[in-house]
């Protein structure tokens, strides 16, 4: 456990120097951003997007754990339960085991109606469940917008794992893209800002549920490119 505390503390150390090289650019329009878990994704997306300026509630049922975490990422970033961080953020990040899906839906329905979710979930056998079994007969897409319904979603940060987040983030010699979709414009726009503030550019792939093509287990899932390379990889015009 505490090996890899000290890995996560490591990761987001260097995610945040390599923000500091590469500090947001001035027409960034800061964003309350509230984190529906404070894992490795989480963890790492706030610290990325604190050093962008926006402002971050990392939440958990227990946000007294939390202190050191946010502590390390600076003023910018405060600790809150699931209920606190979705009336703060205008944006909204799921960053939790893909099970937790139905109970959120169950507790927090009514106070995300209308706002911006970014959906980052992956459905695992192991974990998650009869909620994977939905996922198989279903896609992913369609469960997340079943248990996130009333929210305008927008699956993004799903389709690599999170230390390849941390490691390129504002990269030089060509960003590693970040493929996301969603039926809402506005929505979509709002989750590209963030994707381009954390410091990796996003490929709009079209509506929601084309974002079976890179979810886990797919061919466009787990992929290292740049913009233009996985536009090619996914046929999306650019």
């Amino acid at each position: 456990m505490r090996s890899d505390l000290l890995s996560r503390r490591a990761l987001l150390a260097a995610t945040a120097a390599a923000i500091l090289i590469h500090p947001a650019r001035a027409e960034t329009r800061p964003m309350r951003i509230g984190i529906i878990g404070a894992g490795n994704i989480g963890g790492t997306l706030g610290g990325l997007w604190v050093k962008a300026g926006h402002e971050v509630m990392l939440s958990s049922r227990h946000p007294e754990d939390l202190k050191g975490l946010v502590d390390g990422l600076g003023p910018k970033a405060r600790a809150g339960t699931p209920s606190e961080a979705i009336a703060f953020g205008d944006v909204l990040l799921i960053a939790v085991p893909y099970k937790a899906y139905p109970q959120l839906a169950q507790d927090y329905a009514n106070a995300w109606k209308g706002k911006v979710v970014i959906d980052a979930g992956n459905a695992t056998q192991a974990r998650d469940g009869d909620v994977y079994g939905e996922v198989l007969a279903n896609g992913i897409a369609a469960v997340s917008a079943k248990y996130l319904a009333g929210a305008r979603v927008v699956r993004a940060f799903n389709a690599a794992n999170y230390k390849l987040f941390a490691r390129n983030a504002h990269r030089e010699g060509g960003r590693m893209a970040i493929p996301i979709a969603g039926d809402d414009a506005d929505a979509l726009a709002s989750a590209g800002q963030l994707v381009r503030d954390a410091g990796f550019d996003p490929v709009t792939v079209g509506p929601l549920a084309k974002s079976e093509s890179f979810a886990m287990g797919s061919p466009g899932f787990g992929l290292d490119l740049t913009a233009p390379e996985l536009s090619a990889r996914l046929g999306v015009a650019r």
